[in-house]
């Protein structure tokens, strides 16, 4: 007479609720909307097949569900950072097509603009800026500015391209928070997938002369007409000479206004201040 082996016993017992919380996951993926959405857009595509993809399908799932809850490129869980699944299907099999997130791409385009513009580079407390943080700030003193609120809707709305697309203009003292905001927007519009470039003014106009030498400075001002969004931080902050004022500045603001490309600014000037900054340059 033969008797229970309990090691046997147990690896069975093990085994069973693995298989049923598997069988459980299977009925599962059939009624997530992604799985749904792709079966009804290939009806060749059967429960067996989804079933033999488990993994495959699991994996996506996963990827989708990352996304919805997104928490941006430098924290996303999905297997591949910046980069979401697509299930695919051919002869028969199941397949994941793996493809660039907006954030990715977006971080992508800053990086080629970086090895570009030096001057593009911010202090990392301006490029960490969320509205998170602004709104933890609110909250402590009491009170939303109407920066901020014109501010966000504008990262909400704008289309870059879109005729009658406006920019933003800050203006304050030095220290209120105005480059914060723009970090923050920065991070903001990158969600939507626009590629932006945030210069600090000042240094870039020193380097748009200091690249006449090496002749590089169509190649940069290309870069700033033609980038989705552009924030020029601290605009006033230096003086600037008829040819960077008319040639460079003026080229650049032109093209993109013909183009209905946004350009943000802060400033320590009001609109009347700085016309009168811009229509006196200095002699060089």
């Amino acid at each position: 007479m033969l008797s229970k082996v309990p090691e046997l016993d147990e690896f069975q017992k093990k085994h069973a609720s693995k298989f049923a919380e598997m069988e459980k996951w299977t009925q599962t993926l059939f009624l997530h909307p992604l799985v749904k959405e792709f079966m009804e857009s290939n009806s060749e595509v059967t429960k067996d097949m989804i079933e033999r993809s488990f993994t495959r399908v699991y994996e996506t799932i996963k990827d989708h569900d990352g996304c919805r809850s997104c928490p941006g490129i430098e924290s996303c869980p999905n297997l591949i950072k910046g980069h979401y699944g697509v299930l695919s299907q051919s002869s028969g099999m199941i397949e994941i097509i793996y493809r660039a997130c907006s954030h990715y791409v977006a971080k992508e385009e800053q990086a080629k603009l970086g090895h570009l513009i030096k001057s593009h580079h911010i202090p990392q407390d301006i490029l960490n800026a969320s509205f998170q943080g602004i709104r933890t700030k609110i909250e402590r003193n009491g009170s939303i500015s109407a920066a901020a609120v014109a501010l966000w809707k504008f990262c909400k709305e704008v289309e870059p391209g879109k005729p009658g697309t406006k920019g933003i203009y800050l203006y304050g003292s030095f220290g209120v928070g105005k480059s914060y905001m723009m970090g923050a927007a920065t991070k903001e519009l990158a969600k939507r997938g626009f590629p932006v470039l945030m210069l600090y003014t000042p240094h870039f106009f020193q380097e748009i002369k200091d690249s006449i030498r090496s002749h590089t400075v169509p190649e940069k001002m290309k870069a700033l007409k033609e980038v989705p969004v552009l924030i020029l931080d601290d605009i006033g902050a230096e003086s600037i000479s008829e040819w960077v004022r008319d040639e460079v500045l003026g080229a650049i603001l032109q093209y993109r206004m013909s183009e209905n490309l946004p350009t943000c600014y802060t400033s320590n000037f009001d609109y009347e201040l700085l016309e009168q900054y811009l229509a006196i340059p200095v002699k060089l």
